[in-house]
């Protein structure tokens, strides 16, 4: 999941298309990059933080909606075992346990309304880009954005080999 090179050729142009317009709505490669590692760097989990924002030091990361640590705990959960999946489009809800399904139900519901909206610190350096936790939410499925994934839980590796990625 966190490994570009595993990621098949849509994903790989999805995620990079994505992160060079990021890039440029936020200053650049270097503000992007530093913004990936200012939210790598908040333990335990970015997410859980209480002013539900992030600031580097040219660009600020907000949300709309605080997570608690239950649903990040969930969401880890379903990383780690998807986390060797080649396959980014995996149904989160596809679980044969019926209460883990209904743990990761409730995290759906509780994280499909949070938006995350980047900035750059400079109104000059662009307009900034925003990006929701699923990328399909539907009755019976739900698949994570690799977009949040990549900036929530992958390095700033993984955005590496996004940027220099030939589409």
């Amino acid at each position: 999941m966190c490994n570009f090179n595993k990621e098949n050729e849509d994903t790989k142009m999805l995620i990079s298309l994505f992160m060079q317009k990021a890039a440029q709505n936020i200053g650049g490669t270097h503000h992007l990059l530093s913004l990936i590692e200012a939210i790598r760097a908040k333990k335990p989990s970015p997410l859980m933080m209480k002013e539900c924002q992030i600031a580097s030091n040219n660009s600020i990361i907000k949300w709309n909606k605080k997570v608690f640590k239950d649903k990040v705990d969930v969401l880890e959960e379903v990383l780690r075992v998807h986390k060797s999946s080649e396959n980014p489009d995996f149904n989160i809800l596809n679980h044969e346990s019926a209460k883990k399904r209904k743990a990761i139900l409730n995290a759906v519901k509780t994280l499909a309304p949070i938006e995350f909206v980047a900035t750059p610190q400079n109104p000059n350096d662009g307009g900034g880009f925003s990006f929701k936790v699923f990328d399909t939410l539907k009755d019976d499925t739900a698949t994570l954005n690799p977009i949040f994934i990549a900036m929530f839980f992958c390095g700033a590796e993984f955005t590496k080999k996004a940027l220099k990625y030939k589409v």
